[in-house]
């Protein structure tokens, strides 16, 4: 069985439209059978962005070729998993900053990249990554959608080569009901599903 790993950065919770969609997502992938899952709510998460000391710890950790440390435990779990799934919203044309530190968290040279003759390359296992967003207004092919762009480049950064996002956007721009542009990222999430 495949070890499927979700990010869950949904600050909101149970009140963001992004968890709903991750949900809908998440129950067809639960109910293929195919994965072993792991959720990671990087809201109950103890993540440190990287200033001062605790920089320069993994500096020299890193140095000391110390890989094995605790606080590299959310490096070795994005690098392990089969399939990665992660959730969040569109905020200020990118993602929530709460990601972007558990992502700083996870580039770790000597477990999610390294380096050889023809230079940078990924080390994680993941075959497939698989991003869940809504964004409030329409962003589609707009160099303004800096999110998913993101997460598209690190996961070609981490050597993951199968990329999917699956949005709902317009949702505060009132030209359509709410549930008719929720449909219509669960059909996109269906299609994503199938070849999961």
């Amino acid at each position: 069985m495949e070890k499927l790993l979700f990010v869950d950065c949904c600050i909101r919770r149970e009140l963001s439209n992004t968890k709903a969609l991750a949900d809908y997502f998440m129950d067809k992938v639960r109910r293929s059978g195919k994965y072993e899952i792991e959720t990671l709510c990087l809201m109950d998460e103890p993540l440190n962005v990287l200033t001062e000391g605790f920089f320069r710890q993994r500096e020299e950790l890193l140095e000391a070729k110390e890989l094995d440390h605790p606080r590299f435990r959310y490096a070795h779990q994005f690098a392990e998993a089969d399939k990665i799934v992660i959730a969040a919203p569109f905020w200020d044309l990118s993602i929530p900053a709460l990601l972007k530190v558990y992502i700083e968290n996870i580039c770790v040279h000597g477990i999610t990249f390294g380096y050889g003759k023809q230079g940078m390359h990924g080390l994680c296992k993941a075959s497939n990554l698989v991003f869940i967003t809504t964004r409030g207004t329409f962003y589609e092919n707009s160099p303004m959608e800096m999110g998913s762009a993101y997460i598209q480049a690190m996961s070609s950064f981490w050597g993951i080569e199968n990329y999917d996002c699956i949005f709902a956007e317009g949702l505060d721009a009132r030209q359509e009901p709410v549930e008719t542009l929720m449909e219509k990222g669960r059909k996109l999430a269906d299609k994503v599903a199938e070849k999961f």
